[in-house]
């Protein structure tokens, strides 16, 4: 996630100058032809065409910026929960005898959200896990298909463990399955998202559409700015170019770009936080990087 507050134009004609040397192009095509073949522009209303297309373009990165936040909020109830079963786990956990399952629920949490960061990424998660876990404690997980549940499940197994053992009694344990009932919901929403896209007609026909206008709009305007007509539909074009990059860049939270949540720092943040829940040494917080983006 870009976190600096400086504009980032250069970002921007990254992503859209592709297609914005073809408009160049066709600008100066039209512009050519209109001076060479003098034509009559037909009377286009771009005006009407450009308003219908800004909202639509408008509605489109809404519902995707709907979708970043939701993303980062379930993180954020992750980051919490996460916090509370730690607690949870030193509190209800003082003896002598349960320091080693105290310990092994808070490594677990933070394999857990490694793991789950890394499905959403879509990469491999066995290292993430087997560097908090030894391999005897991950084997179970890395065996299912979906480690991080299976992450969840051996951790409901030692707190029931730990009721069976009277270390805990049936309110505490109660009141620890309601955590990871909390993480286990907040892990079906970013599923959710990235399982489910924006549907069809919400990513083609804005696409579709702005490219239409984009070639039509120097035809329209030829007319008007004559010989200044490649810079001044150039510039329009980059306008509605921008706004549909900006769609396509948020629709996905949990993609390992500039553009998306920054699910590394926030893991770190899990892992300082428990570690130091239980006295261990932990590492610095995630800084954002020369470029100012924080992964």
């Amino acid at each position: 996630m870009i976190v600096t507050t400086a504009p980032r134009a250069r970002q921007v004609l990254r992503e859209v100058w592709q297609p914005l040397a073809l408009l160049f192009i066709w600008d100066v095509i039209v512009t050519i032809v209109y001076f060479v073949l003098p034509f009559r522009a037909p009377s286009l209303p771009l005006t009407l065409f450009g308003s219908v297309l800004a909202l639509f373009l408008g509605f489109r990165s809404n519902s995707a910026y709907q979708r970043w936040w939701e993303g980062r909020g379930l993180w954020g109830l992750m980051i919490n929960a996460s916090r509370n079963l730690a607690r949870m786990a030193r509190n209800y956990l003082p003896d002598s005898e349960a320091i080693d399952l105290k310990r092994t629920i808070v490594l677990r949490q933070i394999a857990y959200v490694n793991a789950l960061r890394c499905q959403l990424r879509r990469q491999s998660a066995d290292q993430e896990v087997l560097r908090f876990l030894s391999k005897g404690e991950a084997d179970y997980a890395l065996a299912r298909t979906n480690i991080a549940n299976g992450i969840v499940d051996g951790t409901g197994r030692r707190i029931e463990i730990a009721r069976s053992k009277g270390w805990i009694d049936s309110i505490q344990q109660s009141s620890m399955e309601s955590v990871l009932v909390d993480i286990a919901n907040a892990q079906g929403g970013m599923e959710r998202l990235k399982n489910t896209p924006l549907p069809m007609q919400y990513r083609f026909v804005p696409t579709v559409f702005t490219h239409i206008f984009c070639v039509l709009l120097p035809i329209g305007l030829v007319e008007t700015l004559g010989v200044a007509t490649p810079l001044g539909s150039t510039l329009a074009g980059l306008m509605f170019l921008a706004v549909l990059a900006i769609g396509d860049d948020l629709v996905d939270p949990f993609a390992n770009t500039v553009h998306d949540l920054p699910l590394n720092a926030m893991c770190r943040t899990i892992e300082i936080d428990l570690l130091q829940s239980i006295g261990d040494p932990a590492p610095e917080p995630a800084k954002p990087d020369k470029q100012g983006v924080l992964w």
